[in-house]
């Protein structure tokens, strides 16, 4: 069963070592980005600390020690909020969630082992309430056939050097600015916390890949014509040696711009640090090469760069964004930081 979290709901996040470990995207990006009512997160970690001081989201949300704790502010809905390699619960936090079941919330579930298949947490589950496993393939998805090409809207498609440097929120606050201008614009999710945040979109690490880049045409063949532009969120690097999802974006998505996404001073991927990652003019030729192969689809631009610079001092930021900029000769900022105007103003400009 999909089920959308709804203003209605009071949403707690279950993310232990995730508020400052490397494991809390899904949950952090909520934080940033959802219009959900979120009432506590759960990290026995931080427990008691400001999230505002520990992780720069202005949002003053508790943060407590356990699902018990979580009780005490009402909470309807029990987002898993950790994202790992692999997808899998870990074996401490499944006590949490059969005991939020038994306490009568409802489950949002982002990871690859599904829960709603699970005949314990099904006995669990109270009347009303409701499991969402994210991570499920559509249904009736065909193989690509390259008819976005045709399409007369803006598809701007994130693309990085590297996994988890950024890309949903680059699209995320691109898709802000371009409705702030008046433009018909629509994020498109490609992951599980875009899903949560959006209330739609497509899973695509959990689509066979044969049907890959037809899901990624079905997602975008649907939001087209009642839009001016599309900010599709990027997956993976080409890169990255484990990656298998930015082809079938671009194959599906045929994207008019793309956005480079780095994170300042990185220079190997962060899980394989036995792969270099190029100067970025190189990188920048390697995306718009793939994206056009060779004439056989038409040609997609690097418009800009979008730099993560989360772990810099503001004055290093700056420094960090005006290097990328002489060395490519392209926009550049960060878009959480200072905004993606600069990054949404190269676009229309090349449009």
């Amino acid at each position: 069963m999909k089920r959308m979290i709804t203003p209605d709901d009071r949403v707690v996040i279950l993310l232990h070592e995730g508020v400052q470990g490397t494991q809390g995207k899904t949950g952090l990006a909520m934080l940033r980005y959802s219009d959900a009512n979120i009432v506590a997160v759960i990290d026995r970690e931080s427990a008691g600390a400001s999230l505002v001081e520990l992780t720069g989201i202005s949002r003053a949300v508790p943060i407590v020690a356990s699902i018990a704790d979580a009780l005490n502010y009402k909470p309807d809905v029990l987002v898993i909020g950790i994202a790992l390699l692999g997808g899998v619960l870990p074996v401490d936090w499944q006590q949490d969630v059969q005991q939020a079941i038994a306490s009568g919330l409802s489950i949002v579930n982002g990871l690859h082992t599904p829960l709603n298949r699970d005949p314990t947490l099904q006995s669990l589950l109270q009347p009303g309430r409701w499991i969402w496993d994210v991570r499920q393939e559509p249904p009736d998805l065909k193989p690509g056939s390259g008819q976005a090409r045709s399409l007369p809207c803006l598809r701007v498609l994130t693309v990085g050097t590297d996994m988890s440097v950024g890309k949903m929120s680059t699209s995320l606050e691109l898709n802000r600015v371009s409705l702030k201008r008046g433009l018909r614009s629509a994020f498109l999710a490609s992951g599980q916390a875009g899903m949560m945040i959006s209330g739609e979109g497509i899973p695509l690490d959990a689509i066979r890949v044969d049907f890959a880049a037809g899901a990624v045409e079905q997602l975008v063949m649907q939001a087209a014509h009642h839009n001016d532009i599309l900010h599709i969120e990027g997956q993976g690097s080409l890169l990255h040696p484990a990656s298998t999802a930015t082809l079938p974006l671009i194959r599906g998505s045929q994207p008019t711009h793309l956005v480079l996404v780095h994170r300042a001073g990185q220079t190997h991927i962060r899980n394989a640090p036995h792969v270099a990652i190029p100067p970025l003019s190189q990188v920048v030729h390697l995306y718009e090469t793939v994206a056009t192969a060779a004439g056989a689809f038409a040609p997609a631009r690097v418009a800009a760069i979008a730099l993560n610079t989360a772990h810099l001092s503001p004055s290093a930021a700056q420094q960090a964004i005006d290097q990328i900029h002489q060395e490519t000769n392209l926009p550049c900022t960060d878009p959480v930081r200072f905004g993606a105007n600069p990054l949404l103003d190269a676009i229309l400009q090349i449009s």
